[in-house]
C-alpha cells in the first residue's frame, strides 16, 4: 500500500508565492508576543538599590539619619569602601537616645552598635525605575528567594503548557489552539496588572506561561505543515526567530519609556490586539485535516491557495490518499511507545538558517552545542582582570546556544509525523522547561565558586552535543505522515524511503 506524499500533490502552488508569503508573515507576527514575554520579568522584577527606611516619627537629627545604615563588608563600591547595607540598620531606639542627650556619631563607636532588620520597610532608589514587582511587594532581603521563584513559576507554566497544548492541537486542530492560546495568554497579562499580591501575580504568570509556549508551538508546527519546503525552512528559522528576535529587541524599548511595572505590563499587552483580525486569515493545517479524515476540507484549503497564487488546482487533489494511514489517537504516550519513540523525545537542538539549509542536522547540531560548552568551560581560566576577554567568550557561547535553539523546533518538527507532531514538538518542549525552571537559582552557585555556573553548563552542553550525534538524521527528507514514515536511530533498524510503507 502506497503512503501519500503530501508536497508532491500541493507541489503546483509553487515556493515563493503570495499564499506562502502571507502564511510565513503572519504566523512570524503572531511570534512576536513571545518576544516580550520572554524576558519581561527582567524588567518587571529588576531590583533597585534600596535601604532601610527611617520613619520621620524616630526623631532622629540629620545627622543620626545619615549614618543610620551600617555598612556591609560584602559589598563593596567601586573605590573598594563598603557599601551600605540594604538589609539592616542600627537599632532606632539607640540612635534615638543618642540624639536626645544631644551627641554627635562622631562622640559615639558607630561601629559597635546593634542592628535591627527593617522594620519599617524600605527605601528604593527611583532613578531608573518608578516601581517594580520587588518594591510593589518588598521582594528583597529575607524575601528576595521570591524573584528568581516568580520566573520559576512562569517556567512551570510553559512546562504544563507544552505538555497540554500539544495534545489539544493534535486533537482540536492547529488554529484554534493557536488564538485560544494568543487569547489566554493576554487576557491574562491585562489581569495581571490588578494583582493585589505576590501570589496572585506569580498564580497569573504561570498561566501566561502556559499561553505563551502554546501559541508559539502551535504557530511553528501549522507553519511546518503548511509552507512547501524551502519556504517551511525559510520560516522555522529565519522567520521565526527574526521575529521572536524583534520583540526581544523591542521589549528594552518599552521598558525605557514606561519606567513603572503596571504601564509597561500593559504596553506590552495592548499590541496583541493587532493580532486579533489574523484569525480571518490564517488557515488550519490541511495535513492535520487529512489526519482526522477531513479530506475534503483540506481540499477546500488548498484551492483556495491556489486562488491566492492565480493558479489552477486539480480537480482531485489527495486522490491516493488512504485515510487509515493518518488517523491516529492524539495522546503522549505514543511518543514513547518504543524505544526509537522514547529516545528521539531527548532534547535536541539545531543550528541557524544557514547550516540548516546546507549541512547534515547531526553535525551542525552537535559543533555548536560543543562550540558553546567548550566557551564556557574556558571562563573560569580568565584571569580576573581580563573582564572583557571573559565577556567575550560569554557572548560566543551565547552565539552558539542560540544558533543551536534557532532550528530545534524545526529538527525535531522533521523527525515526528503529522499525527503526533505537535504532541511530540510540545513533549521535547516540555522536557527542556526542566532547565528553564531551574535556570534562576544558577547564579547563586557562584557564592560556593565564581565559575562553578560556567563549569556546569558547559560540561552539560558539550555532553548534550555529543548525545545529538546519536539523532537520526532528517536532512533532505520530506516530513513524516505516519508512524511508520519515521526514521529510526541510526542502528536501530532498515531506513525506510519515506514514500513506501511497510505492511
Amino acid at each position: 500500500m502506497s503512503q501519500y506524499d503530501y508536497d508532491k500533490s500541493t507541489a503546483f502552488l509553487g515556493e515563493w508565492e503570495s499564499y506562502q508569503w502571507r502564511v510565513l508573515l503572519l504566523l512570524s507576527l503572531t511570534i512576536v508576543p513571545s518576544g516580550f514575554t520572554g524576558l519581561s520579568i527582567v524588567f518587571l522584577g529588576d531590583t533597585p538599590a534600596h535601604r532601610c527606611h527611617i520613619p520621620a516619627a524616630a526623631n532622629l537629627s540629620a545627622a543620626w539619619v545619615n549614618i543610620s545604615i551600617p555598612p556591609e563588608p560584602e559589598r563593596t563600591g567601586e573605590s573598594g569602601a563598603a557599601e551600605p547595607s540594604q538589609c539592616a540598620r542600627y537599632k532606632l531606639h539607640a540612635l534615638r537616645e543618642f540624639t536626645e542627650r544631644g551627641l554627635e556619631p562622631g562622640d559615639v563607636n558607630v561601629s559597635g552598635l546593634e542592628t535591627e532588620p527593617c522594620l519599617d520597610g524600605w527605601d528604593y532608589d527611583t532613578s531608573v525605575y518608578t516601581s517594580t514587582i520587588i518594591t510593589e511587594w518588598d521582594l528583597v532581603c529575607d524575601d528576595s528567594w521570591k524573584n528568581p521563584l516568580t520566573s520559576s513559576i512562569n517556567f512551570c507554566g510553559v512546562l504544563a503548557g507544552s505538555f497540554v497544548s500539544g495534545q489539544l492541537s493534535d486533537r482540536f486542530g492547529r488554529k484554534v489552539v493557536l488564538f485560544a492560546s494568543l487569547a489566554l495568554s493576554n487576557v491574562t497579562s491585562f489581569l495581571q496588572i490588578f494583582s493585589p499580591s505576590w501570589p496572585v501575580f506569580c498564580a497569573f504568570y504561570f498561566v501566561i506561561g502556559m499561553g505563551r509556549i502554546s501559541s508559539y508551538v502551535t504557530a511553528f508546527v501549522l507553519g511546518m505543515e503548511v509552507l512547501s519546503p524551502r519556504v517551511r525552512t525559510a520560516f522555522s528559522t529565519a522567520g521565526v526567530c527574526l521575529f521572536f528576535a524583534a520583540g526581544y529587541m523591542l521589549l528594552p524599548l518599552f521598558a525605557f519609556f514606561l519606567r513603572d511595572w503596571k504601564n509597561l505590563l500593559l504596553g506590552l499587552t495592548l499590541p496583541s490586539l493587532a493580532l486579533v483580525p489574523l484569525w480571518w486569515y490564517v488557515p488550519e493545517s490541511p495535513r492535520w485535516l487529512l489526519s482526522q479524515g477531513r479530506i475534503q476540507e483540506a481540499e477546500v484549503l488548498i484551492e483556495k491557495a491556489a486562488k491566492i497564487n492565480k493558479m489552477d488546482a486539480p480537480q482531485i487533489i489527495f486522490k491516493s490518499l488512504q485515510v487509515n494511514d493518518f488517523i491516529w489517537t492524539s495522546s503522549v504516550c505514543p511518543v514513547f511507545r518504543t524505544s526509537v519513540h522514547r529516545m528521539r523525545t531527548v532534547p535536541a537542538y539545531v543550528l541557524s538558517w544557514v547550516m540548516f539549509h546546507w549541512c547534515p542536522r547531526r553535525l551542525c547540531l552537535s559543533s555548536s552545542l560543543v562550540l558553546c560548552g567548550g566557551f564556557l568551560l574556558l571562563i573560569p581560566f580568565i584571569p580576573q582582570n581580563l573582564t572583557s576577554f571573559a565577556v567575550a567568550l560569554e557572548m560566543l557561547g551565547k552565539f552558539g546556544v542560540t544558533t543551536a535553539f534557532t532550528i530545534i523546533y524545526a529538527f525535531t518538527a522533521e523527525l515526528y509525523p503529522t499525527v503526533l507532531r505537535n504532541t511530540a514538538l510540545a513533549t521535547c518542549s516540555m522536557a527542556a522547561r526542566l532547565g528553564s525552571i531551574i535556570a534562576p537559582y544558577f547564579i547563586y552557585l557562584g557564592r560556593f565558586w565564581v565559575s562553578l555556573p560556567y563549569v556546569l553548563m558547559g560540561a552539560l552542553t558539550v555532553l548534550t552535543g555529543a548525545l545529538s550525534l546519536l539523532l537520526p538524521e532528517s536532512r533532505g527528507l520530506p516530513l513524516p505522515e505516519t508512524v511508520g514514515q519515521m526514521q529510526p536511530f541510526p542502528g536501530y533498524g532498515p531506513r525506510t524511503k519515506p514514500g513506501l510503507n511497510q505492511d
